[in-house]
């Protein structure tokens, strides 16, 4: 049995509103502005993150070789290219479908990089740690209470983020693969059609 879909609210016709005046208000501005807000911001920081790695597009080879894309010539600059301009095709709603699954790939390895190569234990090895003590005046306050067990909570929490964040942006990728761009894209708007 399927569930009657009403294509222009794309909630089942079963969904009533507790205050159906707001029914047009959520229709035709509250969803399309949410939708372009998030892909903006979403793209945004993507194209952000990608600037650095187009400044030194071949920084990444040894790191795209040492988890296994041969070579890394081709891939390290493909990658620095697939973030800063697939942000921006993403946040302009650019052929939005293939750029946000490519780039929710590119995401899911990255977060599959931080869980199986998590940052470790502690920055600082018991020597480390004593001569933080012995020399104390060569750190600030919240540095030598970061560092007072080696670096063992600011790691954890270093790894807790970066797994976390990775997995927020590729599910994010993925959102804008399976919907689109949305009403205010450059897909519809302009080209008029979409992947």
């Amino acid at each position: 049995m399927s569930i009657p879909i009403n294509s222009r609210l794309n909630e089942p016709d079963s969904v009533r509103l507790i205050i159906p005046a707001l029914g047009g208000f959520y229709r035709t501005f509250a969803q399309p502005a949410a939708w372009v807000v998030l892909r903006v911001a979403v793209g945004v920081v993507l194209a952000a993150e990608g600037w650095s790695k187009m400044l030194a597009p071949m920084a990444m080879t040894g790191f795209v070789e040492s988890i296994g894309f041969y070579p890394g010539w081709f891939w390290s600059p493909f990658l620095a290219g697939l973030q800063f301009f697939g942000g921006i095709a993403v946040a302009i709603g650019l052929f939005t479908r293939p750029i946000a699954f490519a780039g929710a790939v590119m995401l899911a390895i990255t977060y599959w990089f931080h869980v199986v190569n998590p940052y470790g234990d502690a920055f600082l090895t018991q020597a480390g740690v004593e001569a933080l003590t012995a020399n104390s005046e060569l750190f600030t306050p919240q540095a030598a209470r970061r560092l007072a067990d080696g670096g063992t909570q600011f790691l954890a929490q270093v790894q807790g983020k970066a797994e976390h964040l990775s997995l927020f942006w590729t599910l994010a990728m993925l959102i804008f693969a399976a919907y689109g761009g949305g009403a205010l894209s450059v897909d519809r708007n302009i080209l008029r059609k979409e992947f």
